[in-house]
């Protein structure tokens, strides 16, 4: 019961009030280790990535357990609070919100765009730049909000840093690429199991949300998607307003082949981006 409320605060504490700005936020404190490790001890394996996995989790699990036990000593009622102010740093649902927001209100769009995703924008039209801040914005319910959630009801504050901690290796070292195709294989398939679950929770709390009566119907398209996970909330979300997401893609200059998401109008405008979050 206790994880329970202290998940609810953590959610209405992040929805009023965002990120934490005035401090170093714990995330990156998270990728500080992660950096450090990298500077110390690269070289590109697996073996030496699953060092990496070792170094940053025992860490963090530590620290995390040690605040556990610390906040044992206060009275409950105070205990709660503090564990939902902490939780709520780990939730991201406010500044994901903003982000995309300000894409729709943004006079320069595509440096709006180009802060979100790693995808070229230099030549997107705008029906472009509205499907990726869609997309963008599906695919982080998961990872920001969902997950986040979902582990902190399970295990508490320990589980919700620890998530984040794998989810973060994941966006810093598990990349396909010359330098992190062995070295971050370790963190990207551990960040993959991590979410399988929360990201069939998301697209299942879209579709409901969305009043769809073919719960499951986003499954068929989102398992076309690269990503085990990825594909399954970006479908959802497509499903829930109509409209068609994925197609080729564009990173560092060379298109990529992507599935298609979806089954309406390709045509993507502002409004869709207001209705996508309006869904959730």
């Amino acid at each position: 019961m206790s994880n329970l409320i202290i998940a609810i605060l953590a959610y209405i504490i992040d929805k009023i009030f965002g990120e934490f700005t005035s401090k170093k936020h714990p995330v990156v404190y998270i990728g500080d280790m992660i950096l450090f490790f990298e500077k110390q001890f690269y070289k590109d394996s697996i073996l030496r990535g699953s060092f990496l996995v070792l170094f940053v989790l025992s860490l963090v699990t530590l620290f995390s357990l040690s605040i556990t036990l610390y906040l044992d000593f206060f009275a409950h009622f105070i205990e709660v609070i503090i564990s939902a102010v902490i939780a709520s740093m780990f939730i991201a649902h406010k500044m994901l919100r903003d982000s995309v927001i300000a894409i729709v209100t943004a006079d320069d769009k595509h440096k709006e765009i180009a802060m979100l995703v790693s995808r070229d924008t230099e030549g997107m039209s705008e029906s472009d730049i509205y499907k990726s801040a869609i997309e963008t914005y599906a695919e982080n319910l998961s990872d920001g909000v969902i997950a986040p959630i979902f582990y902190l009801l399970l295990f508490g504050l320990p589980g919700i840093v620890i998530y984040k901690a794998i989810n973060t290796m994941d966006s810093m070292v598990g990349y396909r690429n010359e330098k992190y195709e062995k070295y971050g294989k370790v963190a990207a398939k551990l960040d993959d199991i991590a979410n399988y679950i929360p990201s069939r929770i998301t697209a299942v709390l879209i579709m409901l949300f969305a009043r769809k009566r073919q719960i499951w119907s986003f499954y068929k398209d989102g398992a076309k998607h690269d990503s085990p996970n990825a594909g399954h909330p970006i479908t959802a979300m497509a499903l829930a307003i109509d409209i068609k997401l994925g197609g080729d893609t564009s990173y560092f200059g060379k298109v990529k082949k992507k599935a298609h998401f979806g089954e309406g109008r390709e045509e993507i405008n502002a409004r869709d981006v207001v209705k996508a979050l309006e869904v959730l």
